[in-house]
């Protein structure tokens, strides 16, 4: 028989799917970590919201911390029972949230990878060198999406045709939170994105990137394609797609790109999360300092 956090657990996630209609990604997050949660209480023998205490709560993170689990992921799931909470809240399920005064434990922001824009280039060449020409234009497009117009793996994998609008040379981006944003594609994009379009693999299906069987590209396809050549051309010790996404956010700041406008090419949500781009180009900085300045 389940306990009423159980249930209320499994009516909070529907509300999720039918009301806030969360992404899949987001949905599966929050299931998992409510999940991870309720194996806790069972432990514990918490069947009841008024044995959730903060001290309650508190003990679950240091678990979770005793279980080598990283400060960011213990954050995100107390990010998770916040909204789980606030539902409960609203329900009059409980007069008071548990964890409204517990703060997310300190973690330490380590800079993205990135790769330089000589090593871009190259990558371009290696693709024309070694890469067999049905398959050309498809590399090339998943390097131009992810790093020319800064995009997610999944914003990537999501595109259809009719998402790209060469005579305005915008793209139509459907990202995180369920969001549309519009970026601007550059003159070298579009030319490549051009050739992919007209050619007979793309005019099979709607969506805009195919794989050698006709299907739309999907994320463990995308990064094959990514960690092959980065492998090739880099010796970061990450070979991501979401390098090129970094390193696109990267040089742009570092050409003198107006923060807001990074941000809205991001389709970030937080300022805060746009402004770890200007700690990468203040490092680059700090670098060429100690390397030049007589005083350093």
């Amino acid at each position: 028989m389940s306990s009423p956090i159980q249930e209320t657990i499994n009516n909070f996630l529907k509300e999720l799917r039918a009301v806030k209609r969360v992404s899949n990604n987001t949905y599966k997050s929050y299931k998992t970590d409510l999940h991870y949660f309720l194996e806790f209480c069972a432990a514990n023998k918490l069947d009841s919201f008024t044995l959730l205490t903060e001290k309650r709560i508190k003990l679950y993170m240091m678990q979770l911390s005793e279980e080598g689990i990283s400060a960011r992921s213990i954050s995100r799931k107390l990010s998770v029972l916040r909204g789980f909470f606030n539902f409960c809240l609203t329900n009059s399920i409980i007069d008071k949230s548990p964890v409204q005064n517990i703060r997310n434990p300190k973690s330490k922001k380590n800079l993205p990878e990135i790769i330089n824009i000589d090593t871009f280039e190259k990558i371009y060449t290696l693709i024309d060198e070694t890469v067999d020409n049905g398959n050309k234009t498809v590399y090339k497009m998943v390097f131009e999406l992810l790093y020319g117009c800064s995009l997610r793996v999944s914003e990537v994998c999501n595109l259809n045709i009719n998402d790209v609008d060469l005579k305005s040379k915008t793209i139509k981006v459907f990202g995180k939170g369920s969001k549309h944003r519009i970026i601007p594609i550059g003159d070298k994009s579009i030319n490549i994105i051009s050739e992919y379009i007209n050619s007979e693999r793309a005019a099979i299906k709607d969506a805009l990137i195919l794989t050698n069987t006709g299907k739309r590209i999907y994320p463990r396809y995308l990064y094959r394609i990514v960690n092959n050549i980065l492998g090739k051309v880099s010796t970061i010790d990450k070979k991501s797609p979401h390098v090129l996404r970094h390193s696109s956010a990267t040089h742009m700041l570092d050409n003198g790109a107006d923060l807001l406008a990074v941000k809205e090419i991001l389709g970030h949500k937080n300022l805060s999360t746009t402004q770890i781009y200007t700690h990468t180009s203040i490092e680059k900085l700090k670098n060429s300092y100690k390397k030049a300045h007589p005083k350093s």
